[in-house]
This record gives C-alpha cells, structure tokens and sequence, in this order.
C-alpha cells in the first residue's frame, strides 16, 4: 500500500474539508442509527397506549433524526466531493508538470500510456476518499457508537454486534481480495490497453479501411474487450461473494441477538420494548457496514492506479536543473558549440564532436538525411536532453554561460523551437499562435499568418481567427498546420530561434517561398534551420553537414526523427 499511502499524504488540499466531510458523514450514519432505534422504542411503547405526552419527544426525535439523515448526508456528500475535486486538481497539476519535465527527452514513456494514467488513473482515485476512506472512518466511528448503547442496554448483546460486524468489516472484505484482488490490480492497465486500441480504430479508421486492416485492428479490439470483460467478472464475483459473507453475519447477528433477547426478556433483564431496540438498531449498522466490502474489493485497482502515477513522479529526469542558477549576461547572444556529442539516455552517441559558433543575427543550416540525429541536436539545443559530451554556450560582450547552468525554461526563454510535427490545438486560430505570446494583438497575428503566407486562408475562414481548427488541426491540411506553427516562431520573439523541417509537408514550390520567406522575416534573430533539404535554403545561408560528425556504421537511429 506504499503507493497509496503517498497518495493520501500528497493529498494536502482540502484537509480541512475532509474533516468537516467526516462530521458531516457521522452525523447522518448516526442520525440513520438513531431513528432506527428510537422508532423500535417509540413502536413498541405506542402500543402499550401510554398517555401522548409520554411519547412527545421520542416523535419530536423521530422527525429530527429523519429530517437530519437527509440534510447531513446531502452536505456531507457535496463537502466530499468539493474536497475530493480538490485533491484530484492538485493531482492532476503534479502530474503533468512532471510530465512536462519527462516527455520531450523521454524515451520510455510513452503518450498514450501518460494519457490512460493522467484520465483513468487519476479519476479512478476519487474512489479513494469518497468510496472508501470516509464511509469507512464514518462507519468505524459509528459502530462504536452504536455498540456502547447496545451494550449498555444488554451487554451480551453488544458482544453478538460486536462478531457480527467484525465479520462483515473484516472478514468479508478479506474473503472479497482473496477471491478478486490479482484480477481488480489488472482492470486499470487492461482498461488503459483496450482504450489505446480503441483510439488507434478510431484516429486510423481511413488507414485500416484503405489497406484492409479494418478486420485485424476490429479483432484486435475485441480480444482486448473480451480479455477486459473476463477480469471484471472476476471482480464482480469476488465483490459478490464478500458481499453475501456480509449479508450472513448481518443475519446472523440479527438471529442471536433475538435468541439473547428473549432469554434476557424471560429472565426478567430487560423488557419487550428495550428488547425491540436492541433488535433493531444493529441491523441498521449492518446497513453503515455493507458498504465496507464492496469499497475494500476497490483498494487493488486503486493501489494499482496509484503505483502508475507514483510510477510517473519516480521517473528520474532526463534533464536535471542546476541547484544554483548561473547568472545569464546581457544579450544579444551568439550560440556556441564546443565538442558537441549528442544522443538519447542510453542510447548510442549519433552526432560527435560538433564545434560550431552561430553569430548573432545570422542563419545556418544543418543538413542530413532523416534518421542521422538533427532532432536529437535540436532537442539538445532547447535542453530536453543533456549532451554526451562538450558544451553548448550562450556567448555575448558580457561574458558567456553553459546552458547545463541554467534552468531549462531559461534557456527556452532564450532559445525558441519550431518542431517538424508541432502540435495544433482543439481551440481557435488566435488561441493557437497565442501560445507563442499571450499579449499579442489580433493585428500582430494577422501579420504573423502573413509572414508564413497564410493571409489567404486566414480569409477564408468563416470567422477568422476566431475559426475553431478541429482536433490536431483536423480542418487544416498538412501544409497549413505546418505554417502554423511557424507563425508561433514568427510571435515569439525569442532571440533565438530553432526550426526542425519547416518545409515539411509543403510542395516544392511553396517550400522554397516558405523558406525563402521565413528566412527574411526572422532577418534581425539568430536562427538554426535543421532540413534534410539544403537545396531550399537561400544562397547566403551558411550551410553545416551534419553527416561528417556521424559516427562510422551510424544506424541513423535517431527516434525523434523516425
């Protein structure tokens, strides 16, 4: 349970919340018990025909008790749940500002995977506090309760409430894990492969359909599903089975105490109307404790769900920022490489010995065939991975600094990155180029778009850039999703600037104005353009093969790239 018990303490947000949950949850369970047991006394006394007046407060207690149930229960289910969102909100921001660390230079972790923990993972917790913790803790403190007058009214009897809910809190539960336990710990990474199935059917459904693959991906889905279905029936089964050893300790509780009862009852003990409560009100603890079985069978799936996410928070960085930050001199900068040998964490080196100065203001191009490790360098570059070996500086009048001396968002706030497959948002046009510069004007978007010939479609959107682009920028083909994404370099500002393949996905006709465009738009900042194309760079472009820092026999594994 280390996992989960690194969940909880965690779980600062909203502490104050679950305690007044807590009291909430105790005062319905125990409003619940009390109307049980005043109802028995108040029952049985009616029927003796005492004067009214000697049945007033329990009426009075009667109508409080129902009406309290219903009021407590409803705060303490909204005080719960309030604090349960909390505690997944902070959850949810450890998590992706961990990821945000991990993923651009990780290479064990892939994106469906983190989405299946960051989704499932992190909503299937909530089960945590409001389905297991508090009514557990509500039921604990209840019974207790609930024991001491049902033994204070016939000790023998405390005794039978005692077993009997011992069973069904401890017994039951365990019988339920015994039965379920290995089958509900592979519901979570079962339900996670059968939904990355299904998103590969649905994103891939034209591709499947156009090769004939559309029965082996269905297949596929289907052994995944039956495969799921299996492992919940397993569960269910095991739930049930807890369940029913619960309903028999309730019974026979219920029995026993009625045989002690009546023995009290015929001895004189106790009365007939002492008798009916004592009857009565445990059966309405048992009701508190049958939700302790079916939340015990939960704690397997969660304790998996939570070594996922702890999974996650454990993975060590790629890039470690330094304890003390060197201080960063005034630019403008020139970019140096000294001895540069990039690669991936245990990976092989795929670029040597790179020396290379890029001065303020000016453009180089690194050129090489696909595979050879130019996104490595620019992953590099932007420090989502540490070099192998040399160095790679800021320089300026003032002095120079490594970069492996500063923090990665400092070093990104200097240097700006244009990826070959960058990411366009479910969101408006001005929202996506807005990422680059959250304060930048509609004009200044406009001429963004301008620069990376855009203007026309921009035109012809229906709304502008107010035009919504569809998932992954599903309503743009690949060109234009492309230039978009260079507009964003475009509103950067960033001194300097990386583009890895701007001229992907474009024709050769477009590419070449693109390029040409680009280049003269950036004039005034330091830009590195990384192609497999250096015929589309201007001519007063500074060119570097990257090919002759290729290790010999290179495998051109670079996996950024593939």
């Amino acid at each position: 349970m280390s996992a989960l018990w690194r969940v909880l303490r965690s779980s600062r947000s909203g502490r104050t919340r679950w305690l007044l949950a807590l009291v909430l949850g105790v005062l319905a369970a125990g409003a619940a018990v009390v109307l049980a047991g005043v109802s028995a006394w108040l029952v049985t006394t009616a029927a003796e025909q005492p004067p009214v007046l000697h049945l007033m407060v329990a009426i009075v207690a009667v109508r409080a008790a129902g009406i309290g149930r219903g009021v407590f229960r409803y705060f303490e289910r909204l005080v719960g749940h309030d604090a349960s969102f909390r505690v997944l909100a902070d959850l949810r921001v450890a998590v992706v500002r961990r990821v945000e660390r991990l993923l651009p230079g990780s290479r064990t972790l892939g994106r469906g995977d983190l989405l299946t923990r960051f989704v499932n993972d992190v909503d299937g917790l909530a089960d945590l506090w409001v389905r297991i913790l508090l009514p557990a803790a509500v039921t604990v403190v209840v019974s207790v309760g609930a024991v001491v007058v049902v033994g204070s009214l016939l000790p023998i009897a405390g005794v039978a409430l005692v077993c009997s809910a011992a069973v069904a809190m401890v017994v039951a539960p365990a019988v339920s894990m015994a039965v379920s336990g290995r089958s509900a710990a592979r519901v979570a990474p079962q339900r996670g492969a059968y939904g990355q199935r299904l998103l590969t059917v649905l994103d891939g459904a034209a591709e499947l359909a156009v090769y004939g693959a559309v029965d082996a991906a269905l297949g596929d889905l289907d052994s995944a599903d039956r495969s799921l279905r299996r492992t919940e029936a397993r569960v269910a089964w095991g739930a049930g089975l807890g369940a029913a050893v619960a309903v028999l300790a309730a019974g026979a509780g219920l029995v026993a105490t009625m045989w002690l009862g009546a023995r009290a009852v015929g001895s004189g003990d106790i009365d007939g109307v002492t008798l009916a409560v004592v009857v009565l009100l445990p059966l309405s603890v048992h009701e508190l404790v049958a939700v302790v079985t079916p939340a015990a069978a939960q704690l397997p799936a969660l304790r998996t769900s939570a070594e996922r996410l702890v999974a996650v928070v454990d993975e060590p960085d790629v890039v470690r920022d330094p304890s003390f930050e060197d201080d960063l001199p005034e630019g403008p900068w020139d970019l140096r490489l000294r001895g540069l040998t990039v690669g991936w964490p245990g990976g092989p080196a795929l670029l040597r010995d790179l020396s290379l100065t890029v001065t303020s203001g000016s453009t180089v191009g690194l050129v090489g065939p696909s595979g050879l490790g130019k996104s490595t360098l620019a992953a590099t570059l932007l420090r989502f991975v540490e070099p192998l070996d040399g160095a790679i500086e800021l320089v300026s009048e003032a002095g120079a600094v490594d970069i492996s001396r500063l923090r990665g968002d400092r070093v990104r706030s200097v240097i700006g990155w244009c990826a070959q497959d960058a990411h366009v948002f479910d969101s408006t046009v001005a929202a996506n180029l807005r990422l680059a510069r959250p304060s930048a004007t509609d004009d200044e978007l406009r001429s963004a778009l301008s620069v990376v010939q855009l203007d026309d479609w921009l035109v012809a959107l229906p709304h502008g850039l107010d035009s919504m682009v569809g998932e992954h920028g599903r309503s743009m083909s690949g060109g234009e999703r492309q230039r978009l994404a260079l507009a964003r370099v475009v509103l950067s500002g960033a001194p300097i600037v990386v583009v890895d393949e701007p001229t992907e996905h474009v024709d050769d006709t477009m590419a070449g104005a693109l390029m040409t465009d680009l280049v003269s738009a950036l004039a005034d900042r330091t830009m590195i353009v990384i192609t497999h194309r250096p015929d589309l760079l201007p001519p007063h472009v500074h060119v570097v093969d990257l090919a002759e820092h290729a290790p010999p026999h290179s495998t051109g594994a670079d996996a950024s790239n593939g």
